[in-house]
């Protein structure tokens, strides 16, 4: 008699192990309530990063040119500077913080929360 193939996977019948499950269990295992292991948005956390270090950056020459450090042009040149650091620094401190705070596995913090680029 020829085997049967599976035609979804290409495998013959004959090597697909068939296990009967206990009566007791309702039709359950326990499998399927395992998690699975999360998955990390790399590419999110580094664009995260980016745009905290810039966003710090521009903070403090802002924060410089506001003092007179750096230049004497005033506030007409200091205050655009830290508006757009102000900007680029809140999103990327807030995804920095999601994902520290998901490494190490505090309670409503999961990688599930950062915008992932994978889609």
């Amino acid at each position: 008699m020829p085997s049967r193939t599976n035609l979804a996977a290409s495998i013959p019948s004959s090597k697909v192990k068939y296990s009967k499950l206990a009566s007791t269990d309702e039709g359950y295992i326990d499998l399927q309530f395992k998690r699975s292991p999360p998955k990390i948005p790399y590419k999110a956390i580094a664009l995260a990063t980016v745009l905290f270090l810039i966003g710090t950056l521009l903070i403090i020459i802002g924060g410089l040119l506001l003092a007179g450090y750096i230049s004497k042009g005033g506030t007409d040149r200091a205050i655009p500077v830290l508006i757009i650091g102000i900007l680029v620094f809140l999103p990327g401190f807030y995804h920095l913080r999601i994902a520290y705070f998901a490494s190490k596995g505090y309670r409503g913090y999961s990688y599930d929360d950062i915008p992932d680029f994978d889609d």
